[in-house]
């Protein structure tokens, strides 16, 4: 059997947290398998969780104890998104202790989490901080529960969510930029669902795949880059990541993205970070040149433009789903 170099790449120990993901997001191996077990110890102390951890602040916060999404994207918010993706959860105390912070930083009117001022919610945002909490470790906790059944309610009725605030009543329009909301339930155990829930990712679903991913208005290039993290932007490996987890897989309307995914591996098996978050259009790109003091800056982990660790294990589980 030929020697798989990119799963050999993927599988060093240098990222304790891609390899503890490959081996059980990719290989399948359980959570009491040795190999596992070893990389998962070592998630807090070496590697990219270990440098997050060693930025944050005793009290919980990263860079300000204020404003649990600013600065971006270098804030709470951006550094508690990217030890989720990284498989960190709240059995490292440091990432429980900032958690608790986080969700009390962000109550939601009702007794979620990810609200702004009184409690207005806002999708994008509420959805990425359940998907986060989910990925952590806190799938059984009230407020993660209440937050899911808040995007129940306050999805468009014909499925699908907008990036915009909301208080009651369902969302008023939807675009595939709001991906988020999906992507919690993707990582929300099924068997927790409700009937609203299965019923509301049912037609959200439908939503993306008339859409292949990325039918919506003109051609906005940065869905054709891949990212990570990809905070709160979309692009069609986001797309595809949730679509695939939650089983829709060999829908034929996923035959872009597919095919667009694999012209985009590299031939020696990887795939790159194309670009480094914000990758604005060249509209935001003018105003932020004009305003540089502005512009975010990006948490970064790889280089723009080479191959990337996190991008090719996703991109691989995605393919390893529709096989």
């Amino acid at each position: 059997m030929a020697r798989d170099g990119a799963l050999d790449w993927l599988l060093e120990e240098d990222q304790p947290s891609i390899r503890y993901l490959t081996l059980t997001r990719l290989l399948g191996r359980k959570e009491t398998d040795p190999d596992v077990r070893a990389a998962r110890s070592l998630i807090p102390s070496v590697g990219w969780v270990a440098e997050i951890l060693a930025r944050r602040d005793p009290g919980g916060w990263w860079v300000r104890d204020r404003g649990w999404l600013e600065p971006r994207f270098t804030g709470t918010h951006w550094n508690m998104l990217a030890l989720a993706d990284l498989g960190a959860t709240r059995s490292i105390p440091a990432v429980a202790a900032s958690a608790e912070y986080w969700m009390a930083k962000s109550p939601l009117q009702g007794g979620g989490v990810g609200g702004f001022g009184k409690g207005k919610g806002h999708h994008c945002y509420t959805a990425d901080m359940a998907r986060g909490l989910i990925l952590l470790g806190y799938a059984d906790d009230a407020r993660v529960r209440k937050t899911l059944e808040w995007l129940v309610k306050t999805a468009h009725p014909k499925g699908g969510w907008s990036c915009r605030f909301v208080r009651d009543g369902p969302a008023p329009s939807r675009s595939l930029d709001a991906w988020e909301g999906l992507a919690a339930f993707a990582a929300y155990p099924r068997e927790k669902w409700t009937p609203a829930m299965a019923a509301c990712v049912e037609r959200t679903a439908g939503y993306y795949l008339e859409r292949e991913l990325h039918n919506q208005g003109d051609r906005y290039e940065p869905w054709y880059r891949f990212h990570w993290p990809v905070h709160y932007f979309y692009d069609l490996l986001v797309g595809l990541d949730a679509l695939t987890a939650l089983r829709y897989g060999r829908d034929r309307r996923l035959t872009f993205a597919l095919d667009l995914l694999r012209k985009k591996r590299r031939p020696d098996g990887r795939w790159n970070l194309d670009a480094d978050q914000f990758d604005p259009d060249a509209e935001t790109a003018v105003f932020f040149a004009k305003h540089p003091n502005k512009r975010p800056t990006p948490l970064v982990f790889e280089k723009a433009g080479g191959p990337s660790k996190m991008v090719t294990l996703r991109a691989r589980v995605v393919l390893s789903r529709v096989a």
